[in-house]
Order: structure tokens, then sequence, then C-alpha cells
């Protein structure tokens, strides 16, 4: 049985979680690092806005190394790309294979992602790809994971700061997907399977702030790329 070798895109919420949950229950895959996106200037995972300090307890209650990729509030997508080729080849050299997602249903990311990795020469790897986004949030919840909103579109303010329940999700209008797919929202997993210990935190307080948009390639991945397009986010803080 050959192993894929990988390393695991880790934005620290419930789809990244749920990818983790599967992934470790796959005996064709071995995960060397954890790597995450962190913001250079405020020391926060890109978009998601939560500080390092609890990222990197995520990791060691997961046990897996964790490695950050560190750049610039919002880069143009040319300096985005280019900073991860450089990491992607280093990954390469040392005997990655695979990169490993939390995406669902988005096609044009997961072709960027695809064709991006085969630059390269690694493959990607999309555990929750299709699934039904309401059984796939249902399924975290069955699993005794929680998670924490900590950053939502500017319309849904008054679901930022909560965790996540069954009442929560239906109470979202339908035009808003389960797992915020589309962007919607960003989440903190802090307790379940993965986590060998809960990560204890306190709620900060609540901050709106806008940025140029996202590009369509990046924004529903948590890779903070600009354009000239205003866009509003509401972030509530967790704090150690």
């Amino acid at each position: 049985m050959d192993k894929k070798i990988c390393i695991f895109n880790w934005s620290g919420g419930k789809d990244s979680t749920l990818a983790l949950h599967y992934a470790l229950q796959d005996p064709t895959i071995e995960i060397r690092y954890m790597v995450t996106t962190v913001t250079e200037q405020y020391n926060r995972v890109s978009m998601h806005g939560v500080r390092e300090a609890l990222l990197i307890r995520q990791a060691e209650s997961i046990g897996i190394p964790l490695y950050q990729i560190r750049l610039g509030e919002m880069p143009d997508m040319e300096t985005y790309d280019n900073t991860m080729r450089t990491h992607l080849s280093k990954f390469k050299a040392e005997g990655i294979t695979h990169s490993i997602f939390g995406d669902i249903f988005l096609e044009d990311l997961r072709l960027y992602r695809e064709n991006k990795l085969a630059e390269i020469g690694l493959k990607a790897i999309f555990p929750l790809w299709q699934k039904d986004t309401r059984r796939l949030i249902s399924e975290f919840i069955g699993l005794d994971y929680k998670t924490i909103i900590v950053c939502t579109q500017q319309n849904l303010k008054d679901i930022c700061g909560k965790v996540i329940s069954e009442d929560l999700i239906n109470s979202l209008p339908l035009e808003i997907d389960p797992c915020g797919e589309n962007g919607e929202f960003h989440t903190f997993a802090f307790e379940g399977p993965v986590f060998k210990q809960k990560i204890a935190f306190s709620v900060g307080e609540q901050v709106f702030r806008t940025y140029n948009a996202p590009a369509k390639t990046a924004s529903e991945s948590d890779s903070p790329c600009s354009t000239t397009e205003l866009s509003g986010f509401w972030y509530t803080d967790l704090v150690e």
C-alpha cells in the first residue's frame, strides 16, 4: 500500500477539522505538517483573525507539527502565488506528495488549487468534496466537535461569536450555506475527537473591519488576496 505523504491545509475551523478527522482514518495518508497562512503584521490566522497563540495550541492538542506561512495583510494574487510556490517547492523537496484541503463544492477553487500544485508536481486530496453541507455540519456536531464563529460577512453580525449548534444552523437564512462554504462565516474549532485537550479561551471584543474584497479564487479558501472592491466583516476576538 503506497503512502500519500501529505501537508494538511489547516484554517483552524470546522471544515478543516472534519476533513482532518476523515484523513486521519485513512491508512494510506501520512500527514507531515499542518500548514496555515498567518498575517505577519497581526500574528493572526489569515481571514479568520484568530490569534497565533490559539492556532499553536490547536496544533499541540492535535499532535501534528504546525508550519506557518507568513504573509502581509491582503497581498495581491501574484505575491500570494509566488510565496506559496516557494513553500510548496520546499515540501516537494522533503518528499511531500499530496496536499489536503477542506473544500466542499467550489469547482473553480478546486481547479485553482490543483493547477498550482501540479506546477510543483504535487496532487490534491479533498476529503469533503461534494458532500451535502447540511449533512456535514450535522455530522460535525454529532461527532461532538465544537466550534465558535469568529468572522462573518457584515450582514451576519448576530451570529458572530456564537458556538455552532443545530438550532443556530436551522435559524440561518436559506441563502446562507450551512457550512459557510461561500465565505459567509469562518470558525475556530476547540473541542472534539482530533483534539487531545479542549482549547480554552475567553470571548473578547467584537470589531468591524473593511478590506478590499478577496479575489474569487481565494475568498472561500481563507487565502488573503485582494481586489479593488470593498468588503466588510465582523470579527469576534478570542483570548487565551
